[in-house]
């Protein structure tokens, strides 16, 4: 479904061109911003809570102040969304951020996407049936008061993988997309709890990611997670919100982990478009990018006092369409993990502080890092490889120029943003992993080794 505001759009043209030229101080930031040279576009996205910033956008009139006249439109999955940012029938989406580095290198479909705008921190969790979950139990450790240690690790699962196996049967969980940041905290987790979750051999034609596997990772859409894991299909998968909540509301699953707990404020979703689209409309590019900008400062500005109202907009049937208590379940602070057990995680959705919107190189290179990891990227590379891979995908350099802008505005403050003098697009070597490994996306090489699951530098199945 889509929609517009109901004011026409010649209409909304003139009111723009009145308030421009009402102040010179107006007149004089347009003009230094330049005019947007594409003023109506058109956005994907997927029904997940973290397309937030674009729906916020929006409804604040964000766009509308940029000149932008903006429609609205969920896809039906990810390759969907991706394949009309490719072909132009959308302008930009909301994308999984493995998805512009996979598009640029030729994995899949093949395509150069960039992304201006990283749309949020953490947000997804791992989900299992609750008969997997009463296998689990008894394998984790208790608090005091009987409610399980978090995090809990996949190491009390290995003992029910290796129970199904000894009995033939495959142990099948969900992920989202075969490049997206569900697959690789999914397998992240599995992994560094000694459970194999495949590897990908794309030279001998095999890209299921079940070569050697323990556990057999497939992609389903995220709403129908839990109606999948429901019928017996899949035994747990890792889904960003509303469809963990989901599963605790519907009584049929157990959210396990958070990726929070599994890589404390890991990126997620990014902003795509073709490069093509950037550099063709250059002001259309900054503009949208302010906009998205001022939505994820709404949406933490305060400790978070936006998130009930954010919630109100995303439980509309045209952006998410689950329940306002589902989605607030997760979105206003808290996570609910076994039925009664709702814990404070302020941080399960991060949207603007701690740098979140900044498209740093060290993220990017991360994706590619488990990409080689599970055989996606099937020979070794060098570390400068995963550095200009990074560069051509990720640019802060367009960021740099809308942020300044809102800045320069009194919009913003300069302080809530990178030092932009200073800034090389890395951020220091990262620690708080479930499994310990520090992360320094300067050295992608040496992280891969240090797995002890996954490819290693020279090896590749052809």
């Amino acid at each position: 479904m889509s929609w517009i505001k109901p004011v026409k759009f010649l209409a909304k043209k003139l009111a723009l061109s009145i308030a421009i030229s009402a102040t010179i101080v107006s007149f004089t930031q347009a003009a230094k911003l330049g005019e947007p040279e594409k003023e109506e576009l058109k956005f994907g996205f997927i029904k997940l809570t973290d397309m937030a910033p674009i729906a916020v956008a929006y409804e604040k009139g964000y766009f509308e102040d940029e000149g932008l006249y903006v429609t609205i439109e969920a896809q039906a999955n990810w390759k969907v969304l991706l394949n009309g940012v490719i072909d132009g029938s959308l302008d930009g989406a909301h994308m999984l951020a493995g998805q512009p580095l996979a598009a640029t290198m030729g994995y899949g479909t093949e395509a150069h996407i960039i992304t201006p705008f990283s749309m949020d921190l953490n947000g997804n969790a791992i989900t299992v049936s609750n008969d997997i979950w009463k296998q689990m139990k008894p394998n984790i450790p208790k608090q005091a008061d009987g409610k399980p240690v978090h995090p809990i690790k996949a190491d009390s699962l290995k003992p029910v993988v290796e129970s199904y196996k000894a009995q033939g049967k495959p142990f099948n969980m969900g992920m989202v997309f075969p490049v997206s940041t569900h697959n690789y905290e999914l397998r992240y987790w599995l992994a560094a709890g000694g459970i194999h979750p495949g590897f990908y051999a794309p030279l001998k034609g095999d890209t299921s990611g079940h070569l050697q596997a323990d556990a057999i990772l497939s992609v389903t859409p995220p709403p129908q997670m839990p109606s999948t894991l429901e019928a017996g299909t899949i035994y747990g998968y890792c889904v960003g919100e509303p469809w963990n909540q989901q599963a605790v509301f519907k009584g049929i699953g157990v959210p396990v982990v958070t990726d929070y707990e599994i890589w404390k404020n890991n990126p997620e979703k990014v902003f795509g478009i073709t490069a093509e689209f950037a550099e063709k409309y250059p002001n259309t590019t900054i503009r949208l990018t302010r906009a998205l900008i001022r939505a994820a400062m709404w949406l933490d500005e305060n400790n978070n006092a936006n998130r009930p109202a954010a919630v109100k907009i995303l439980s509309q049937p045209n952006y998410v369409g689950a329940d306002y208590d589902v989605i607030a379940n997760s979105m206003t602070g808290t996570f609910e993990y076994e039925k009664g057990d709702k814990r404070e995680v302020p941080d399960f959705n991060v949207f603007f502080r701690y740098n979140a919107t900044y498209p740093y190189y060290s993220d990017a290179i991360w994706y590619l890092t488990q990409m080689r990891r599970w055989g996606q990227i099937p020979e070794g590379k060098s570390d400068d490889w995963y550095k200009d891979l990074a560069k051509k995908v990720y640019r802060p350099d367009i960021y740099q120029q809308a942020a300044q802008s809102l800045i320069d505005e009194k919009k913003a403050n300069a302080a809530d943003f990178p030092d932009f003098a200073t800034e090389k697009g890395f951020k220091p070597p990262q620690t708080h992993f479930i499994d310990n490994i520090v992360y320094d996306g300067n050295t992608p090489n040496a992280y891969i080794e240090s797995f002890s699951i996954g490819l290693k530098k020279d090896q590749s199945f052809k």
